[in-house]
């Protein structure tokens, strides 16, 4: 690991532009802009309200047993039931804790209000959690079924939606509660189960883990060393520290690297915040000015370095963000096929992508994508980023081939991987074949404007919001990695550099 003992916070503290006009705008009705047809949806959703992931306070009253999990009492697993492999069933099972009494003998554990039954565990989906994920799939259907059409009212095929997550429990069920409301039983009219997509921890982009990404590691643990010398002797932390100091251990001062971080002390009051009074912090937590400082100072150790550094944006947010841009692709080029071939009707892309993730994935892709000012709260717990893609209603032009586009000459098929453009003189067929498709962007329903959305050529006529696909494609390609295994192990040891020549989001 290197020294950033010779690096200079003030550049971290004065921030190259990234974008004077905000990336705002107001919050409206979902529709469907003028001329346009909706053809496609991914969506980026965090999981549902969770636990702590480390007991945490303990000496402020705050228990570490959360009594705030009733799929406890009701758990199923799938067990074989005969040896061969040909027969299964499952088994219902409750989830019991207990702990040792000071005489040494077992003892149940008990939550607030003594609670024993619905205890959960570190950082698992309460039942919260499972509401809100559960009315997150609901209002789902209610827009893109109900309202717009996009989804049938009844599913058949269940590979018009596809679904991903990383392997993290909480994740997995808030993912599998969004379907559940998007298709209730009654609605979902085949015997095929979901397919929901998990890759392994090495793999894994929507929440890489360090170990897995050596330079990805080296980058955000310079980026906090750098936030901790902008900000340790501030007089936002010092207010913190007397607020909130005596309840850390040994009475330390809090920094934004103490023991705990300051991002691990926000963890812990999100997650108060998020349930009842039985886990409840002392009320200095709660105070307003002590939750937005604590909130604005991680924001800007986390998120920030995405709109400075475009080697963290492509560790971070590249891959997955570009594997979205590709199945916008796909559906353009599907299409364009489609339009000579009705057959093909039945290798349609997904309508509809679920990508379930954590905060780093919401906030890294927002402020990848030059939108950081638009980060004015920490993720919240079921918050989504949704990526729209529209075609233009009357859209022409030559009916060209799928096969003169891509390295195969098969058409797009659900179950196979990405199409893989071909190189060269076929990048000006792929932009023509992307004509009259536009991108919008929204968190939380909110409408966003990616900066190098607003010139000329880059957004339909009158909404700068609306993105072409081409100028969308081009910001997301910067930061895309040709191999992201290949860029994680790549620049190990190389200085930090602050990109100051290429701004985020164009």
């Amino acid at each position: 690991m290197y020294d950033l003992q010779d690096y200079n916070p003030n550049l971290f503290i004065s921030r190259p532009r990234i974008a004077k006009m905000t990336t705002r705008s107001a919050v409206i009705p979902p529709y469907v802009p003028d001329g346009l047809n909706l053809e496609q949806v991914h969506i980026l959703m965090r999981h549902g309200e969770r636990t702590p992931v480390v007991a945490r306070f303990q000496n402020a009253g705050l228990t570490p047993y959360w009594p705030y999990c009733s799929a406890a009492q009701r758990f199923s697993q799938l067990i074989m039931t005969a040896e061969d492999g040909s027969a299964w069933g499952s088994v219902a099972w409750r989830r019991r804790f207990d702990t040792t009494d000071p005489k040494e003998k077992p003892a149940p554990i008990q939550g607030a209000v003594n609670e024993s039954r619905g205890i959960c565990m570190p950082g698992e989906l309460t039942d919260k959690g499972r509401a809100t994920s559960l009315a997150f799939g609901k209002q789902l259907r209610q827009l893109y079924v109900d309202q717009l059409g996009l989804l049938p009212k009844n599913l058949s095929d269940p590979g018009i939606v596809y679904a991903r997550t990383t392997a993290y429990p909480r994740v997995l069920e808030s993912v599998q509660q969004a379907l559940y409301g998007l298709y209730p039983p009654s609605t979902y009219k085949t015997s095929a189960p979901w397919d929901i997509v998990i890759r392994s921890p090495d793999e894994e982009t929507l929440l890489p883990h360090m170990k897995s990404c050596a330079r990805l590691a080296e980058l955000t643990q310079a980026f906090s060393k750098l936030a901790a010398a902008k900000w340790n002797g501030s007089d936002d932390v010092k207010y913190l520290s007397e607020k909130l100091g005596k309840w850390l251990p040994k009475g330390r001062p809090l920094s934004v690297d103490s023991k705990p971080r300051l991002s691990d002390v926000m963890d812990t009051l999100k997650t108060s915040i998020a349930h009842g009074p039985e886990t409840r912090l002392p009320d200095e937590f709660y105070e307003e000015r002590v939750h937005k400082t604590i909130e604005r100072i991680v924001i800007d150790e986390r998120f920030y370095p995405y709109s400075v550094s475009r080697e963290l944006r492509k560790l971070g947010a590249g891959e997955f963000m570009g594997g979205i841009v590709q199945k916008m692709v796909d559906q353009a080029a599907w299409k364009q096929g489609y339009n000579t071939d009705s057959s093909l009707q039945l290798t349609a892309p997904p309508k509809l992508s679920l990508l379930g993730c954590h905060d780093f994935a919401f906030g890294g892709a927002l402020a990848s994508l030059g939108c950081l000012d638009s980060i004015d709260q920490w993720p919240p717990f079921t918050g989504n980023i949704t990526f729209e893609l529209f075609r233009k209603s009357q859209a022409t032009g030559a009916r060209r081939r799928l096969g003169l586009l891509y390295q195969t000459d098969q058409q797009p098929n659900r179950t196979q991987g990405r199409l893989q453009p071909m190189e060269g003189h076929a990048t000006t067929k792929v932009e023509n074949m992307l004509d009259g498709y536009y991108v919008r962007v929204k968190s939380n329903g909110r409408i966003l404007t990616v900066p190098g959305c607003r010139p000329e050529g880059n957004h339909l006529d009158g909404d700068e919001s609306v993105c072409t696909l081409s100028a969308f494609k081009s910001i997301v390609d910067k930061f895309t990695p040709k191999s992201w295994q290949g860029a994680c192990n790549s620049n190990l040891g190389a200085p930090l550099t602050i990109d100051t020549d290429e701004v985020a989001g164009y």
